[in-house]
């Protein structure tokens, strides 16, 4: 369809996807620049400020090392005076007079009373104009471009526009209707109008995606077992009786609702939340014995092989006494060991395979798989999932996330799922203490070799591996410091290395052969280390909450106590600082990952789109979870109703 004169225009629209009136009209904004003005009663700091005024004096330009700009005095419409300054903006000395009202946009600094100029605009800017939308664009197409033609669509009488929001439920919230709505979207008067719309399709979202996770649900319960051989229990308790160590009550509960959808005769779809130490893999594991007592086949899927070998000796470990025949199949496996094992995966001689992506590759075939565990969900996209699982025959799934998410978030997120949540740690209490401190070579070494006198590991984390002119802080960087001070007693993995070079770095801390493990984010979660007590993370404001929180799981495993030293430099922001303080005053997982997704959103942080979470325009799962919440429930009564 032709938009537009303009063959450039239509060309670019084309090329954008956007091949209707409904797809031009229903592409929206995803930001907006809000120039309504700043009473001076509102101004704070380090605030953007919108003001209308003049300018009191000519320009001024000044140079330093690396920037240049002009400084100017402005005195706003009600009398309040300000100092600017404008960087890299030489050319306003051509353009400034003192006759012109101008619109100034700005970043406010309390302490100088001087505002840091983002724009300058000649004039006063209508009020139908002060919120402008914007759109995600080539940059051969303008801003201004697009609005015009959405606005001539948008009021053609004859358009026809739909939404899966029922007239009940418009009602019951008092929404706009849909055409108000996009209007209001497009081309809002003020922030009321801008506040209902973006409400209108804030909900409908969160309830289109609330029914089609309440459609695979109720697809999922539909679905029958062929076979369906139930669990001796009194085995399974034998098992827990004969630990050298007490399961905590979230996991005996969690084990019980596991082995309660083990025993239906429908498949279980259940996601394993729980913090750091919580003791996932331990609930796993019973359940993979849960199932080898029906005498079926079990896998656990993990991300690397690092995570597989560590699940494998944990598992034989555990299951030392028992007749479960165990196997470790990764990218790594010598070609005879794997043919053997794909033998005897295949006449059922295994009873769980542990491994990484190998498990669900084509020539890998079972005997009798009834259940899939997946540790760290989040790192397989969804086909990889569902490729494991068409490998048997109604098959049970068990997702783990490592990332605690609040308990009305996970509903919500995980609809189609049952949950089931670890809070409490098991075994010894963790005795970790966090501490900010001013990145100081010399004093990290001191504290690292007092660490090393009592014979105990220790993590140095950095955010980079090669360097970078914006963060110093890399592997590159710091691995010569380290090596030259403490020679073969430091290992070095990050993920370019090669497979090879990661296993033996790891496995050279593990055995001892190394006490300190100069790492990148790679270690955040699955290494369990337990005489790891101490670790260093540079520039941590370069990460976020849930990940420090990550990274600072992997010390005090084993009760001793242990510190977590979140290094700064002195040009941090106060707010990257303040942010660290949320980290140094709270251990509680569930709490932290509320904090994190209200400050970064929920995007990569939780691994969502590449779990087929979608990317909504609008909702912000996190801050909007009450939305989220009434949808979801909304949804629930759609689907029950929908025959009636």
């Amino acid at each position: 369809m032709e938009f537009s004169k303009s063959k450039r225009i239509n060309y670019l629209l084309y090329q954008m996807g956007i091949k209707s009136i409904h797809d031009l009209i229903f592409y929206l904004p995803y930001r907006y620049e809000d120039y309504s003005l700043t009473p001076f009663i509102d101004i704070k700091d380090k605030q953007k400020v919108v003001l209308e005024g003049a300018i009191l004096n000519e320009p001024k330009a000044f140079k330093g090392n690396k920037i240049k700009g002009v400084t100017f005095d402005f005195m706003s419409n009600d009398k309040h005076y300000f100092k600017v300054v404008a960087f890299n903006r030489d050319y306003l000395t051509s353009i400034i007079n003192f006759r012109d009202t101008f619109t100034l946009v700005g970043i406010y600094n309390k302490q100088r009373n001087q505002i840091n100029l983002i724009n300058l605009n000649k004039g006063t800017i209508s009020e139908e104009d002060r919120i402008k939308p914007i759109y995600h664009l080539p940059s051969s197409l303008k801003n201004f471009e697009f609005s015009r033609l959405v606005k001539k669509y948008l009021a053609k009488e004859d358009n026809k526009f739909f939404t899966i929001i029922p007239y009940e439920m418009i009602n019951k919230y008092k929404l706009v209707n849909v055409k108000d709505a996009l209007n209001y979207v497009h081309f809002p008067k003020n922030r009321e109008e801008l506040k209902k719309g973006v409400l209108f399709f804030k909900y409908e979202e969160a309830l289109s995606f609330s029914i089609k996770n309440q459609i695979i649900r109720n697809e999922n319960n539909v679905i029958k077992k062929t076979k369906l051989d139930l669990i001796d229990i009194k085995e399974l308790n034998n098992l827990v009786k004969a630990l050298p160590f007490k399961l905590s009550k979230d996991q005996i509960n969690a084990i019980k609702e596991i082995v309660n959808d083990l025993n239906k005769n429908k498949p279980m779809y259940r996601i394993l939340e729980g913090d750091v130490g919580s003791g996932k893999t331990m609930v796993a594991l019973f359940s993979l014995y849960a199932n080898y007592l029906r005498n079926r086949q079990g896998a656990l899927l993990a991300p690397t092989e690092a995570l597989a070998k560590q699940h494998y000796l944990t598992a034989k470990q555990l299951f030392y006494n028992t007749k479960i025949n165990i196997k470790l199949l990764t990218g790594s496996s010598k070609a005879d060991e794997k043919n053997m094992i794909l033998e005897d995966l295949l006449d059922g001689s295994i009873d769980i395979i542990i491994g990484t992506h190998s498990l669900f590759s084509k020539g890998v075939k079972y005997n009798s798989l009834s259940l899939v565990v997946i540790d760290e969900q989040h790192r397989f996209g969804v086909n990889q999932r569902t490729s494991l699982v068409d490998k048997g025959e109604d098959v049970d799934l068990l997702q783990m996330s490592a990332t605690p998410i609040p308990r009305s978030l996970a509903l919500s997120i995980y609809g189609d799922l049952d949950i089931s949540f670890l809070h409490s740690f098991p075994s010894k209490e963790r005795n970790v203490t966090t501490s900010l401190m001013l990145t100081n070579t010399k004093k990290i070494f001191s504290i690292i070799d007092e660490e090393l006198k009592k014979n105990r590991k220790i993590y140095v984390i950095t955010p980079l591996i090669e360097f970078n002119e914006n963060n110093s802080y890399s592997i590159e960087s710091i691995y010569p410091i380290y090596k030259e001070r403490y020679q073969n007693d430091v290992s070095c993995l990050h993920g370019a290395l090669k497979k090879e070079e990661k296993e033996k770095a790891l496995d050279d801390f593990i055995k001892g052969n190394s006490h300190i493990l100069l790492s990148t984010q790679v270690v955040e979660v699955g290494i369990d280390i337990k005489d790891a007590s101490l670790m260093f993370i540079y520039k941590a404001s370069s990460f976020g909450l849930a990940s420090l929180h990550q990274l600072r799981g992997r010390i005090g495993r084993d009760g001793y106590p242990s510190t977590c030293y979140l290094l700064y430099d002195e040009e941090d922001s106060l707010e990257s600082k303040e942010r660290l303080e949320i980290l140094k005053d709270n251990n509680d997982g569930f709490i932290l990952a509320e904090k994190d997704l209200s400050i970064r959103g929920p995007g990569e942080m939780l691994g969502l789109k590449q779990s087929g979470f979608p990317d909504f325009k609008y909702l912000n799962v996190s801050k909007d979870i009450n939305i989220f919440t009434k949808a979801r429930d909304d949804a629930k009564k759609i689907i029950e109703n929908k025959d009636s």
